[in-house]
């Protein structure tokens, strides 16, 4: 029986290569290849962040067969310490490797008094056991070193460098796989490392948390083709047992959800939990329904462009299925993964401060409810900067999506709900997302002063319940380097035809100041097909940002770009929405209806958000952007005047209810609740849209 937590850590570089971008056609049927800005990742580039599904995160790592410089085997008490082991590629003649060789001794002297071992591997020939020694006397190394001149480990560990690390917990499961840090590459040294992934992923770890970053790149001296094996492999070479390989497919892929406690239907923790559900996994996996993720695949050979990823990757999917459809063996539990940790209340670990709306709200049984606003003060008296951001709502089997917005300072009393949504959301819980969590150096601002607003859309599920949704935030030391911001870009007057199967919206954001891109969020409703964000430059040229050819408005998944991008002043973010509002569409609640902008459901949306930050926080913030012409070009008029011509039709200079079919919106321009909306009302409630010339 396993009762002690541990740690495995092994040294490595990735492979880089040319990115490439499906490019989605409006008949989903052909697709091209694009290349990114920055189409290569030379050695000479800093790491950078990789997906974990790409780097084995989750995997069953193996050094069996191991042998010291002597040709001994390595003792199997020599492989795994009372709290893990730690396993990092060396070599004496890469002399990046050498430059990293005392932070490894450093990290080795300081976490062996924490229960965590070392150990090395040596996989160039030419290096000496002499030299190998010497290197290890001059930097502190301790742990054993393991020769590897047959390539043999690093095959089975997916070694391409001698710089590269993996690290793993006490029962042999993959965490990290990376640099050790940012100090020194083929090309560059640093007098100080400003990033030190190696030793932030040990401190998750004997936290009992996920690194915040959980793979990178890692720049150093490239081993022969014949090392760039497997993905930290399995051991052995038979068919994938469950408490070896299956388990640890579940648990990294699935086990976030599938839990006790979880946002899914039932958990799959347990041999018996998996079993009993087999035949459901078998279909969701093998048509690609599970795990969530839609953003189209990268071409075969390139890296994905998504540091969340969820793809499952192919090896993975492919010994699942087998084992799903054969005998299921259970295996040896010695090798079990050590079961995931979760904090009942919070999955992003303790926050520093809660936030509670008021009272709790009731929701019903059944029907439709209208989106519930509430307000809770944040007693603030100094700017706060947050680096993480938790939703956690009472009673998630009723929630389906709450946005918070910070209302700073002289923003007014009455609530602008509109202008919240297309300035940018602060905190999001959606199926999929209920965690922002931002790596060191950078975070989002709170004001002095501020307000926050809970906009919650609930939807009742047949039982009468309440809710009482919470916000937990973990706070940064001081000013990041980075602030994080938000960006809407949102079609105010989308008109979707009865009938149609492949209706396109499109609103665009212009760019005034160079910005550097995280992330993408796509929201539509029950008629959203496809979804893309692009960048068109002013030049015209055009540049796919996030594809998503099958949109779920079930699984409203935020994008986490895996490397910023930076677009250009004078360009401008196009966000374009397929929508089919045939009746081929199953969930279509109204085939025949015209749908215009509303926020229920079996109303329509296009609103895309952007998460980006600017270098030294001195560029301009982006203004929303807005659909002011149809996709196929440009209508009567760009401005908010063309927009008030669009629904009042009589020309009378109001617009009345009956033109404004969408309820919720008609309230919110009718200022002065007189059942009309003027001109000067919609600049007022619409302030973010610009005038015509």
């Amino acid at each position: 029986m396993r009762t002690t937590p541990g740690v495995v850590l092994v040294g490595m570089i990735a492979a880089g290569g040319m990115v490439g971008i499906g490019l989605l056609s409006a008949d989903r049927a052909v697709a091209r290849e694009l290349p990114a800005a920055a189409a290569t990742r030379p050695l000479d580039q800093g790491p950078q962040v990789r997906p974990a599904s790409e780097a084995g995160i989750g995997r069953l790592i193996s050094l069996a067969g191991a042998r010291d410089l002597r040709g001994k085997a390595a003792p199997r008490a020599a492989l795994r310490g009372p709290q893990g082991l730690v396993v990092a590629l060396l070599s004496s003649s890469c002399p990046v490797s050498k430059r990293l060789a005392p932070a490894l001794g450093r990290q080795e002297a300081a976490y062996s008094r924490r229960g965590v071992s070392f150990v090395y591997v040596a996989p160039i020939a030419a290096d000496t056991g002499d030299s190998l020694r010497d290197l290890a006397r001059t930097a502190g190394l301790r742990g054993p070193i393991l020769r590897d001149e047959t390539h043999r480990l690093c095959a089975d560990l997916g070694v391409t460098s001698t710089t590269e690390v993996l690290l793993a917990d006490g029962a042999r499961t993959l965490v990290y796989r990376g640099a050790v840090s940012d100090q020194y590459g083929p090309t560059w040294s640093l007098e100080q490392a400003r990033r030190n992934y190696l030793a932030d992923a040990i401190e998750a770890l004997l936290a009992g948390t996920a690194p915040s970053v959980a793979a990178t790149t890692a720049p150093g001296c490239t081993l022969s083709p014949r090392v760039a094996g497997r993905t930290a492999a399995p051991p052995g070479r038979g068919a994938p047992t469950y408490h070896a390989r299956i388990s640890r497919i579940v648990q990294a892929h699935c086990g976030e959800c599938h839990r006790k406690g979880g946002l899914a239907p039932f958990a799959l923790e347990t041999l018996p939990d998996v079993t009993a559900h087999a035949a459901m996994i078998e279909r969701v996996v093998e048509q690609g329904r599970m795990p969530p993720w839609f953003a189209a695949p990268p071409p075969p050979g390139k890296p994905s462009l998504w540091a969340n990823d969820r793809t499952l990757p192919a090896a993975d999917r492919a010994d699942l299925l087998a084992w799903l459809r054969g005998p299921r063996p259970a295996g040896s539990p010695d090798d079990a993964p050590l079961p995931r940790r979760f904090d009942p209340s919070w999955l992003a670990g303790k926050p520093d401060v809660t936030f509670q709306i008021p009272e709790p709200v009731a929701v019903q049984a059944d029907g439709t409810m209208a989106y519930v606003s509430r307000e809770v003060e944040t007693g603030f008296t100094e700017d706060r900067w947050v680096r993480a951001i938790e939703v956690a709502p009472t009673d998630r089997s009723v929630v389906h999506h709450v946005l918070v917005f910070v209302r700073a300072p002289g923003t007014g009393g009455r609530v602008n709900e509109l202008r919240d949504e297309l300035s940018g959301f602060f905190g999001i819980y959606v199926p999929g997302n209920s965690t922002l969590v931002y790596p060191p150096g950078f975070a989002k601002k709170i004001p002095a002063g501020s307000r926050l607003r809970f906009q919650i859309h609930y939807t009742p599920n047949g039982k009468a319940t309440t809710d009482q949704t919470r916000l937990g935030l973990q706070f940064t030391s001081g000013p990041p380097e980075h602030e994080v911001r938000v960006a809407g870009i949102a079609n105010l007057r989308l008109a979707i035809p009865a009938g149609a199967p492949d209706h396109p919206e499109q609103a665009a954001l212009p760019v005034p100041a160079e910005a550097k891109l995280l992330g993408f969020l796509p929201h539509m409703h029950l008629r959203g097909k496809a979804a893309r964000f692009e960048v068109v430059a002013a030049d015209g040229t055009r540049r796919v940002l996030l594809d998503v050819p099958r949109y779920d408005f079930n699984w409203q998944l935020y994008y986490r770009l895996a490397e910023p991008v930076t677009v250009h002043p004078g360009s401008r973010i196009e966000f374009t929405g397929r929508f089919d509002n045939s009746a081929g569409n199953p969930a279509n609640p109204d085939p025949g209806k015209l749908v215009r902008w509303g926020a229920q459901t079996y109303d329509e949306m296009l609103l895309g958000y952007v998460e980006y930050y600017t270098e030294g926080n001195a560029g301009p913030a982006l203004r929303p952007g807005l659909g002011l012409r149809p996709a196929g070009g440009l209508g009567e008029g760009q401005g908010l005047e063309a927009l008030f011509r669009r629904f009042d039709r009589d020309g009378n200079g109001k617009i009345t209810a009956a033109e404004l079919p969408n309820a919720a919106l008609f309230r919110r321009l009718d200022a002065d609740g007189d059942g009309a909306v003027t001109l000067e009302e919609t600049r007022t409630r619409l302030p973010g849209l610009r005038r015509d010339p």
